[in-house]
């Protein structure tokens, strides 16, 4: 049973929300994706605390973390601070999605810890000059009718909306077979207190700005950001998601080092809400 503590993470990099869900072991941080916040862990930390210390948080611009980007690498330099605040010994580090692209990030700078765990969020293309990367935003009104980022409402709209998300997860491409009292706490928590009503994050202003890497930045999201991490890499596919029809070229990538490990799991992109079991058990049998 998870004995989970909250509280707010004071850094030089601003104010932090933790969770602290024990367990004995190594340490290791968990990193969301893009829209999520620190919820999304809790089937995954239940089972991982019987071999680590297990510890997450809300990256800026999400859940319940007050903080927001100014520019963007923030997000991924953030690892570095929280890490150093909470007291973690060369944690392992585990991100989903976007938090895949930032433990890598933070691995490639040379920021502490013992290995990397990256759940269907990979970075397999080249790096691309500035007009390239903005061809790849997807439009405001998309994201806005997929995920009303930026959204403001009431204590009866946030409920409403939340009692909809979870009764269109069946079939949904990213909550189809996920426990539906998962995803109202993770949906609830994406909701700040904004004087009388509610915002719901991340902000389209936050997406912009996080969104948008400079092409000429020394960390970048390509995929040559790869032999820069010197640390035991873990990658883990999610048959359904995001990049399934890559494979190979991931395979291929992972098969260049012997410190790089694969493993393909039946699930939608998010493989840390349906692929609990087996993903802890490829961490679990990891060599960090």
């Amino acid at each position: 049973m998870i004995q989970k503590k909250d509280s707010i993470l004071e850094t030089p990099a601003g104010s932090f929300a933790v969770r602290d869900y024990g367990g004995r072991g190594k340490d290791m941080l968990l990193v969301h994706g893009t829209g999520h916040n620190l919820e999304v862990w809790a089937p995954l930390a239940e089972i991982l605390i019987k071999s680590f210390h297990v510890a997450a948080f809300d990256m800026r611009g999400h859940g319940q973390t007050p903080v927001n980007s100014s520019d963007p690498e923030q997000y991924w330099k953030d690892i570095g601070h929280v890490i150093k605040a909470l007291k973690l010994y060369r944690p392992i580090l585990v991100g989903h999605s976007t938090g895949g692209y930032a433990v890598t990030a933070h691995a490639a700078s040379g920021g502490e810890c013992s290995g990397i765990v990256i759940l269907d969020g990979f970075v397999l293309d080249k790096r691309k000059t500035a007009e390239e990367g903005q061809a790849w935003h997807i439009p405001r009104e998309q994201l806005f009718e997929l995920f009303r980022y930026g959204w403001k409402a009431g204590d009866a709209e946030k409920e409403a909306y939340v009692r909809e998300v979870c009764s269109k997860s069946t079939g949904d491409w990213l909550n189809d077979g996920i426990d539906p009292i998962l995803i109202a706490d993770f949906t609830r928590r994406s909701f700040m207190k904004c004087g009388d009503l509610w915002l719901r994050r991340p902000t389209m202003e936050e997406m912009d700005i996080a969104g948008k890497p400079d092409p000429t930045a020394d960390i970048y999201p390509a995929k040559d950001i790869y032999e820069r991490i010197t640390v035991p890499a873990y990658f883990v596919l999610a048959t359904k998601g995001l990049y399934a029809d890559r494979r190979a070229q991931l395979e291929a990538l992972v098969g260049k080092k012997t410190s790089r490990h694969f493993a393909a799991i039946k699930s939608g992109h998010n493989v840390h809400m349906r692929g609990t079991r087996a993903i802890a058990e490829f961490v679990s049998a990891g060599h960090f």
